[in-house]
């Protein structure tokens, strides 16, 4: 199909799904009452599974946001919530984990939904078939701290190892994490799209853990939506808007993958269109109203605990920061 075409398909459907219900969208609209601000700021994520919010450009659009920014590019996880908490953008779609350390150190975020599953996947080299075997492997991460490490020191954990004293990491700055796996420099590490498509087209390494198929991570999200705590608080309309529009991109990512894979490739966000419309085919991204956000934060709050990675308990960090309110709103509208 030629890419003019898809991308017309694409927009169609977009303008279609922002015109849905159009006979009671001014009612809702007039319930919730006017936007206080015409402004929201994305952090800017390469990336695929971060999708919806690009998705949901023109979905803002409709929803009467008049100036839709994107900020950076900025890495997934802790440098994506640094960005919200310092004021320099207003949501972030990002890793669960990374969430609760940072709530845990009390950075002025509220979460406010899940967005889908089932986007990392552990790989491991012969030595290594389950995540118990990771005890006395080398894994190799960006760095302590990154997306990567916090999620594989909550599987770890998990399971009864302590990722502090029983894996050792490797960090290597010129070197990326994938290709030490690939070159047997480390026993396993943790990818995110398009690396386990890469690896897996390229039969390359062994998948030990999916996030897509595997329980319990298979019950969890793996990126939710997180706002400026002030944002939230002081234009709870817009954040609602917000929400309706990266949620209704989910169900678009989900319906129409190839037009969704076409779209971020076209902006420069994944280079493979390949890659891309395999990883949007495999999340399944429509299923964000069978899931609990709540349980999210809970599940990873408790095992990075147990890592020693946050202080506080998994309530404190639930009540500290999020806001579910939107989201019961948005469940009980946006029936599938």
């Amino acid at each position: 199909m030629p890419v003019t075409q898809s991308r017309r398909q694409f927009l169609t459907a977009l303008s279609l799904a922002g015109a849905a219900r159009r006979v009671g969208a001014p009612t809702a609209f007039a319930a919730e009452g006017a936007l206080e601000t015409t402004t929201v700021r994305f952090v800017k994520i390469p990336g695929i599974c971060v999708a919806p919010q690009y998705v949901g450009e023109e979905l803002l659009r409709a929803e009467g946001f008049t100036n839709v920014d994107y900020v950076g590019p900025v890495a997934a996880g802790a440098p994506a919530i640094a960005a919200v908490a310092r004021g320099e953008a207003d949501f972030t779609l990002t890793f669960a984990a990374p969430l609760a350390i940072g709530i845990d150190g009390g950075a002025p975020i509220t979460v406010v939904s899940g967005v889908h599953i089932g986007c990392f996947e552990l790989f491991g080299n012969e030595s290594v078939r389950s995540i118990a075997d990771l005890r006395g492997r080398s894994v190799g991460v960006q760095a302590l701290g990154s997306s990567q490490h916090v999620f594989a020191a909550a599987m770890a954990a998990y399971v009864g190892l302590d990722p502090a004293k029983d894996i050792r990491w490797v960090i290597n700055p010129s070197v990326k994490p994938t290709e030490l796996y690939e070159k047997g420099l480390v026993d396993a590490f943790l990818g995110f799209p398009p690396e386990p498509q890469d690896l897996r087209a390229r039969h390359v390494g062994r998948v030990i853990v999916s996030s897509v198929a595997d329980r319990p991570w298979s019950q969890y999200f793996c990126c939710m939506l997180a706002g400026s705590r002030d944002y939230v608080s002081r234009y709870p309309v817009a954040t609602k808007r917000v929400l309706r529009a990266v949620l209704k991109a989910d169900d678009l990512c989900g319906s129409q993958p190839s037009q969704a894979a076409r779209r971020i490739v076209d902006g420069g966000l994944t280079p493979r269109y390949d890659y891309a419309l395999q990883a949007l085919s495999e999340i399944p991204y429509p299923k964000w109203r069978e899931y609990d956000a709540e349980d999210t934060l809970r599940f990873y709050a408790l095992r990075l605990h147990e890592a020693g990675m946050v202080k506080s308990s998994p309530q404190k960090i639930i009540a500290d920061g999020t806001d579910w309110r939107f989201l019961d709103e948005l469940k009980r509208e946006l029936k599938a």
